[in-house]
């Protein structure tokens, strides 16, 4: 087998659980249930959990293509390197090679989560088209993958697009990263929905929260504003800053739709009084995206760095599951 043929692993370690599958060279997809990292007993078991995944996306392989993978790729929390997995405050590992997770002989190279979801949009999905766009992730947290030149941007030390920890108000909330007034403070799920049961007394996910703030609850309403606004101001000040020719929103609350889109759009054009606001977009590849783009650094591992510009999103996005 060549690095041109048969298949690469790829998958995409979460904090608590991880999702992985098989990418052929011309795009086909198997998804394999997602497995638990078992963070709660340590990271070396973390470790031996992600490589034993592996083996099993590698059995799966070996028995449908007939041989072993080209290459593997692993999207993984923290900060990262192609080559090792530098530190997890979720997961706690220090330091960890990439041939820790994959069989011997295999190439693998390792991606931050947020950025290879950020790479899949970019060769696959809602950024296709786009050279240079922000992908924001708004989900327990928020944070962000600055794509330029279609290559996700990790700074001079991997701390690159780190957007949830913008101060929005530096004179606001105390953030658990221990800034103050940080955009992830107001405008993430879990922040929303934790500032609506401060104010109402009353549990809600954020998704409920929008639902209720369109149903007329004013409590709902006046979170979920302060939620708009400090997006608006986040983005604003980033496209003043990178000038993106698009903005790509991902996450839970993107699946909000134009209850987020809308009004999002009108306070980012109206913080930015003498330029266009790049367009909002949302991403299309949805809970595939992490593993879709560490598919592609599995075949960048192999060798193959065009992987994906011939894929379709149709056959991506109808991969089978085992």
């Amino acid at each position: 087998m060549t690095a041109h043929s048969g298949y690469v692993v790829g998958l995409d370690v979460g904090g608590t659980s991880m999702k992985g599958g098989l990418v052929t060279r011309t795009g086909r997809a198997v998804s394999l249930e997602g497995r638990p990292t078992g963070r709660e007993h340590g990271p070396d078991a973390v470790v031996a959990a992600v490589r034993a995944y592996v083996d099993e996306l590698a059995a799966l392989g070996a028995e449908r293509f007939g041989a072993a993978p080209a290459g593997v790729g692993l999207a993984v929390p923290g900060i990262v390197t192609a080559t090792t997995a530098t530190y997890s405050a979720n997961i706690g590992w220090r330091d960890v090679p990439a041939e820790e997770f994959v069989p011997p002989g295999v190439p693998a190279r390792l991606g931050h989560d947020v950025r290879t979801g950020g790479l899949a949009e970019s060769v696959l999905g809602a950024g296709r088209d786009a050279g240079d766009f922000l992908f924001l992730s708004i989900g327990t947290g928020i944070a962000g993958a600055v794509v330029i030149a279609r290559e996700p941007y990790g700074g001079s030390g991997g701390w690159g697009g780190e957007i949830g920890h913008a101060a929005v108000w530096p004179s606001g909330e105390p953030c658990a990263c221990g800034q103050i007034g940080c955009l992830e403070t107001y405008a993430s799920a879990s922040s929303i929905a934790r500032r609506y049961e401060a104010r109402s007394g009353r549990a809600a996910t954020a998704k409920d929260v929008v639902s209720l703030a369109g149903a007329g609850d004013q409590v709902a309403a006046a979170v979920y504003d302060e939620a708009i606004e400090a997006l608006a101001v986040a983005l604003a000040s980033y496209t003043l800053i990178m000038d993106p020719s698009l903005i790509v929103l991902g996450g839970g609350l993107s699946e909000a739709g134009p209850a987020l889109f809308d009004p999002l759009g009108k306070r980012l054009a109206a913080r930015l009084a003498f330029r266009e606001a790049p367009p909002l977009r949302a991403a299309a590849l949805g809970v595939q995206a992490g593993m879709l783009g560490a598919a592609l650094l599995g075949w960048q591992a192999a060798g193959v760095y065009d992987a994906g510009r011939d894929w379709s999103l149709d056959v991506l996005r109808g991969g089978a599951v085992s």
